[in-house]
């Protein structure tokens, strides 16, 4: 269970606009299209690899679930919380940071929306071939720890095929 201490040290780390724990925000990211809703006890947003660390330090040392959450319309329940804890929101690390056409290689923050993905590199005359249903709506750090397909998985593979690196904090 997360206290009022420990929300307050990630508000004051993060600020009291990444860090939420009203009854709206939590209803709100409990739940995918599973069905389940386990409530978390916090939902934070972060907008860098700083905030994260903040967060993962956090609760690493008061011993506190984290669950990561990209647009949460899997089916799968990864994108909600078990057992309480910090659901990690990646909406706001939205970014292409790069996308080098002469090795073939997209450089993306966890919360691109994959059509967004889709149609920068388009703009380049290259290919994203993952298509899940979703994805209007899905980024690619849900694709990632979803293995997310689509019709085109059949001829060209899954997201997992397209990865080539992460970096976690």
């Amino acid at each position: 269970m997360v206290d009022r201490k420990i929300r307050k040290e990630l508000q004051k780390a993060l600020g009291k606009n990444k860090v939420f724990s009203e009854k709206e925000f939590l209803i709100t990211y409990s739940y995918d299209a599973t069905g389940n809703e386990p409530l978390p006890d916090l939902v934070v947003f972060p907008e860098n690899e700083q905030d994260i660390q903040a967060v993962l330090k956090v609760a690493y040392t008061h011993k506190i679930p984290v669950t990561p959450r990209g647009a949460g319309v899997g089916y799968s329940g990864g994108a909600i919380p078990l057992e309480g804890g910090i659901v990690l929101i990646f909406t706001r690390m939205n970014r292409i940071l790069s996308i080098d056409t002469e090795n073939y290689i997209a450089i993306v923050e966890p919360g691109v929306v994959t059509l967004t993905l889709q149609e920068e590199v388009e703009k380049k005359g290259l290919f994203y071939p993952p298509d899940p249903a979703s994805l209007k709506t899905s980024t690619i750090g849900g694709n990632v720890s979803e293995n997310a397909g689509g019709l085109r998985c059949y001829k060209y593979g899954v997201t997992g095929n397209y990865v080539l690196g992460l970096e976690a904090y």
